[in-house]
């Protein structure tokens, strides 16, 4: 039974993402770290929803009956994996306040979460459409 999401849950859903990603950058502009320190969590985040996005969009595509390969099935899981192990890894090695490293771990998260949401949005409008 595939049903249309709302536009509140769609809209709310975009607002989530924008505000985790928004977070995760201002907290990291206002950090007292290195350059390079910057750089590393800006590309774990950037690394962490594409392949969020990617293994949810394998796993839908699996669902739907639709081939997928083992190959890039692992890969999504291995990606999706590493990019939280690698957030933790730098999180815990930090020279930054337990406060801190709680805020990046949840606007990482938050924004993790909100772009499966809106990819699987657009997955259903799409779906919908097409009937």
């Amino acid at each position: 039974m595939n049903t249309k999401p709302t536009k509140a849950f769609t809209l709310t859903s975009i607002a989530m993402l924008i505000a985790g990603i928004a977070a995760f950058c201002v907290g990291l502009m206002n950090a007292e770290m290195a350059l390079n320190e910057k750089g590393y969590y800006l590309a774990i985040l950037i690394f962490g929803l594409f392949s969020f996005v990617s293994l949810q969009k394998t796993v839908r595509d699996k669902i739907e009956g639709q081939d997928i390969s083992k190959p890039y099935s692992i890969m999504c899981w291995v990606a999706s994996a590493a990019a939280i192990a690698l957030l933790v890894v730098g999180l815990i090695n930090a020279e930054l306040l337990l406060s801190e490293k709680g805020f990046y771990a949840m606007a990482y998260l938050l924004s993790g979460f909100a772009a499966i949401t809106v990819q699987k949005n657009v997955r259903d409008n799409l779906a919908i459409a097409a009937e």
